[in-house]
Order: structure tokens, then sequence, then C-alpha cells
């Protein structure tokens, strides 16, 4: 079998970013469902993205340090 290299390739957009773009696309396509199981997981998924972009500011925080 053979293995091909990937080739590098750098995010010209942040995670951070992307996570908080796709969120609010996902509360705008939320918003225009009528209520219902479908709308409510779209709400819970956008709310998930929006966590994870705020833990990443928290994990860049200067006030986390490793141990010297």
């Amino acid at each position: 079998m053979l293995l091909t290299k990937r080739r590098p390739f750098k995010q010209q957009v942040t995670l951070e970013d992307r996570l908080c773009s796709w969120a609010r696309t996902v509360q705008d396509q939320a918003a225009k469902l009528p209520p219902g199981p479908n709308r409510e997981a779209m709400i819970k998924k956008a709310r998930q993205a929006d966590i994870a972009a705020h833990l990443i500011d928290w994990v860049k925080s200067p006030g986390l340090r490793p141990p010297k």
C-alpha cells in the first residue's frame, strides 16, 4: 500500500473564528425552524461551538502558565 504524504496546510482563519462563525450560522438556521427536536439539536450544537471558542480563549490566557 502506497502512503502519500499530506501537504502542509496553513489555516487562514483561526479555529476560534471558524467556531464562532459556524455557531452564528447554525443559530440563524435554527431560528428559521419551527419549535421541535431538530431546532433544539441545532441550538445545542451552536452552544457547544460557542463554549469551545471560549475555552480556546481561556487556554490562551496569560494567567495560565506551566509550573516552574
